[in-house]
C-alpha cells in the first residue's frame, strides 16, 4: 500500500517565490523613486535661482539586491544646500533647505504603504 501525493500550483511550482523576490524588488524601486520625485520637487520648491547643475545630479543607484539610494552623486556644495555644511549658520546666515531630511521622513512615513502597494500588485502571481 502506499500513498501519492501531488502538490501544484505557484506555492510549490517557484512561481510564488518569484512573485514574492519581484514584489520585493518592484517595492524597492517604487519607495525609491518616491523618495527622488519627492527630494526634487522640494529642491523645485525652495531653490531660488537654480542652475539645474545640482537636481541634474540628483540619482538612485542599487548599491545591492536589497538596497537603493537617491543621492547627489556628491555633489561638493550638497551638504550646505542642506544646511548640514561646515559654512552653514552660525557661520553664515543660511540654514540650508533641509530636502534631504524633509523627504527622509517623508519615506519613512509612506514607505510602507508604497511597499504595500507594489505587494498587492503581485498577488495573483502568488496564488493569493
Amino acid at each position: 500500500m502506499g500513498v501519492e501525493i501531488t502538490a501544484t500550483g505557484p506555492l510549490f511550482d517557484g512561481r510564488a517565490e518569484r512573485a514574492i523576490q519581484d514584489a520585493a524588488s518592484d517595492a524597492r524601486d517604487d519607495v525609491a523613486e518616491f523618495a527622488e520625485e519627492h527630494v526634487l520637487t522640494l529642491m523645485g520648491g525652495y531653490f531660488r535661482h537654480p542652475t539645474g547643475y545640482y537636481e541634474s545630479h540628483i540619482m538612485t543607484s542599487r548599491v545591492s539586491a536589497d538596497v537603493s539610494l537617491v543621492h547627489d552623486q556628491g555633489v561638493v556644495y550638497g551638504p550646505w544646500l542642506e544646511g548640514v555644511g561646515s559654512r552653514n549658520a552660525p557661520v553664515t546666515r543660511f540654514k540650508g533647505y533641509s530636502h534631504w531630511r524633509q523627504t527622509k521622513e517623508l519615506v519613512q512615513a509612506r514607505g510602507p504603504e508604497i511597499a504595500e502597494r507594489a505587494v498587492q500588485r503581485h498577488l495573483p502571481e502568488m496564488g493569493g
